[in-house]
């Protein structure tokens, strides 16, 4: 079974995929990096969450099981 996600956090991070589709890779420290520069999150669970969400959506994007 998968992990189970808030609503906010899979809507931000879509938001953010089609924002900017070329910043985010399939490295997770780089995608921490550049979402605390991009959204004004408070803390940093939240902000890794939605960096780990955005670092799962591009693996299954170059894997092709995910048509953005």
């Amino acid at each position: 079974m998968g992990t189970v996600r808030e609503k906010n956090i899979k809507r931000i991070a879509y938001k953010l995929i089609k924002e900017y589709p070329e910043l985010w890779t399939t490295d997770f420290e780089h995608n921490k990096r550049l979402v605390a520069r991009i959204v004004d999150v408070k803390s940093k669970e939240y902000r890794n969450r939605i960096a780990g969400y955005l670092t799962r959506l591009k693996v299954r994007e170059q894997k092709g099981t995910l048509v953005l």
